[in-house]
């Protein structure tokens, strides 16, 4: 019988030792951190959640509740998890990030606007998306998933998180559309 290595490290979890973790650590935590920057858009944020992630997992195994079939379905899925309580928090207390402020002296003051005001836009139009919406997306273009592994992460057929695929892109063309940058 075939042993795919995320059953091998399912199997090495359930009587973890230092060498196992950190092999989890290593294999998972990019995965784990893209699909955060994604999300969030901040690389400290990714990092934190990240390693907010792999905090849980330890949790989890030291208290028996560790995942049984699919390793970096929930690794994923507790990112998820992670992302929309930051994000709900965000919501309820909003703040002004400090690097939005701070000019960077290796690009042109006029360049600089101009992408922060596009990245604000695209960010904004991210935002009206439903967070289904802003799943798929994540998964598919932040992660690089299939659309096939991006079924399977969120318990839908292909053909499911295709449309909503097409509806998000939709909605984000919309929204960023009638923007006029002059």
């Amino acid at each position: 019988m075939f042993v795919t290595d995320g059953q091998q490290e399912l199997k090495s979890l359930r009587e973890p030792d230092a060498q196992a973790i950190g092999v989890v650590y290593d294999r998972y935590f990019s995965e784990a951190y893209r699909y955060a920057l994604y999300r969030i858009g901040d690389q400290t944020l990714a990092e934190d959640i990240a390693s907010d992630v792999f905090t849980r997992l330890l949790e989890a195994v030291q208290g028996g509740r560790a995942p049984q079939s699919n390793l970096k379905g929930w690794l994923i899925g507790t990112a998820s998890h992670v992302v929309m309580d930051h994000l709900r928090q965000k919501y309820r207390r909003p703040e002004e990030a400090l690097s939005d402020s701070i000019p960077d002296p290796g690009s042109s003051i006029a360049s600089e606007v101009d992408q922060r005001e596009q990245n604000r836009t695209v960010n904004n139009a991210y935002a009206l998306l439903t967070p289904e919406q802003q799943h798929v997306l994540a998964l598919r273009f932040g992660q690089g998933y299939s659309l096939e592994e991006t079924a399977a992460f969120m318990n839908k057929k292909a053909n499911a998180v295709k449309a909503l695929q097409f509806r998000a892109l939709a909605a984000l063309q919309r929204e960023i559309g009638e923007v006029d940058y002059e």
